[in-house]
């Protein structure tokens, strides 16, 4: 089709087509930063904690005595909750995947070496820690019961003169070999010696959403309550009667203690990522009102254009136009319209990237989302366009001879 006709005719209303650019190409920025910001959530939102999450039941407590020992009141706590029907596995964790706070060190290939190796995450757990968690064992072995130490002891060095067994997670396993194998390696966190006896497949961070956000130890530490949290591994369909069952075995060994926690994994879980559901549903409501603003405006201005050439159509019908040809004008001019817009779009998309790049250190915005963001208006526009386009194209010849 000739668009000399089109460009002629969008030069004569200049105001116009110069709105409906500007509104394609502000949707166009928008909406490619938006798509990507959602994928961003989305995958955090899917990261996987290496958890059997489904079967996991919390409960934190704290408010101790001077009087009372600590680690002989923990013991006490998990024979009475491993004594609790539907209960397979009980251990006690310094921290879990996706909580508000974390406990991280460094580990070096070497105890003089100035800059740690890697950050990671440093999970303490006590017996039965890995069948507790559901953790899946790809290599090595798991902690031995002669290898469990109270986590105190490790972080005042008590223990520096000896190597502390240590799991690795699959990725820091990984950061640390990435031509080997880690396993039966021995690393230093200061100058304490760690020592690689297995690695498990997947285990993600506390905070969940970082530069290393899938960097994890697990040493074979014993907490006492108030350090950790109980961790109860049930089947999915008892984890509300095992809580509450769990809450009153703790209560009946000491009433006077305060329940800072209790609730599943999932719900911890859930509770975490909270914010990031309800801002994908905020960025997914903003594009869905551009997109429908935008369809808005399109069909508007080709109805207002449709009713101003309605002369200038009826002409065209009775000099032989056929209906398609006529539809087919309003689409490409629409097309035409829409791919200046999205150029424009773009250069505005990358722009306000740079800009969330400095401001909130996202990272770059991929190619990918500017070609899915132009395919998206182009479809819009020309289904807004579909309605005025046939009514245009019914336009009777007759019209070319009214005043």
């Amino acid at each position: 089709m000739d668009i000399r006709p089109i460009l002629s005719t969008l030069r004569r209303h200049k105001t116009a087509a110069a709105l409906i650019v500007l509104e394609i190409a502000l949707t166009c920025a928008i909406v490619c930063n938006a798509l990507f910001l959602v994928s961003q959530r989305i995958e955090k939102i899917s990261l996987p904690s290496g958890l059997a999450e489904k079967e996991l039941v919390m409960v934190n407590v704290g408010g101790i005595g001077r009087q009372v020992d600590a680690m002989a009141r923990t013991r006490e706590d998990l024979a009475a909750l491993r004594a609790i029907p539907g209960v397979t596995q009980v251990t006690t964790v310094n921290q879990l995947p996706f909580r508000r706070n974390s406990n991280s060190s460094g580990l070096s290939h070497s105890a003089d070496q100035e800059e740690s190796s890697v950050n990671v995450a440093m999970y303490a757990v006590g017996e039965n820690g890995l069948a507790t968690l559901g953790l899946n064992l790809t290599s090595g072995r798991d902690f031995q019961a002669s290898e469990y130490i109270a986590l105190d002891d490790v972080m005042s060095r008590k223990t520096k003169d000896v190597a502390v067994p240590i799991l690795l997670n699959q990725a820091t396993a990984q950061r640390l070999e990435p031509r080997g194998t880690a396993l039966g390696k021995t690393y230093y966190m200061g100058d304490q010696a760690m020592h690689v006896v297995g690695i498990v497949e997947a285990l993600a961070t506390p905070v969940g959403w970082d530069g290393n956000r899938t960097m994890s130890i697990i040493l074979p530490g014993r907490t006492a309550f108030g350090e950790g949290v109980y961790l109860l591994r049930t089947s999915p369909e008892r984890r509300q009667d095992v809580l509450k069952a769990a809450l009153a075995a703790l209560e009946r060994n000491d009433p006077n203690r305060l329940v800072r926690e209790k609730l599943t994994y999932e719900e911890q879980r859930n509770d975490y990522f909270k914010n990031d559901r309800a801002m994908v549903g905020l960025l997914v409501t903003v594009c869905i009102a551009l997109l429908v603003v935008t369809a808005l405006g399109i069909v508007g201005l080709a109805s207002f254009w449709v009713q101003q050439r309605s002369r200038q159509i009826g002409i065209r019908r009775a000099l032989g136009a056929t209906r398609g040809q006529i539809l087919r004008y309003f689409q490409t001019e629409n097309f035409l319209l829409a791919t200046v817009g999205i150029v424009l779009g773009m250069l505005a998309a990358y722009a306000i990237n740079l800009a969330l790049m400095s401001t909130y250190e996202l990272p770059r915005l991929p190619l990918l989302y500017l070609p899915i963001g132009a395919v998206l208006l182009w479809v819009l526009g020309q289904i807004a366009v579909f309605g005025p386009a046939r009514r245009a194209a019914a336009v009777p010849p007759a019209v070319a001879t009214r005043g």
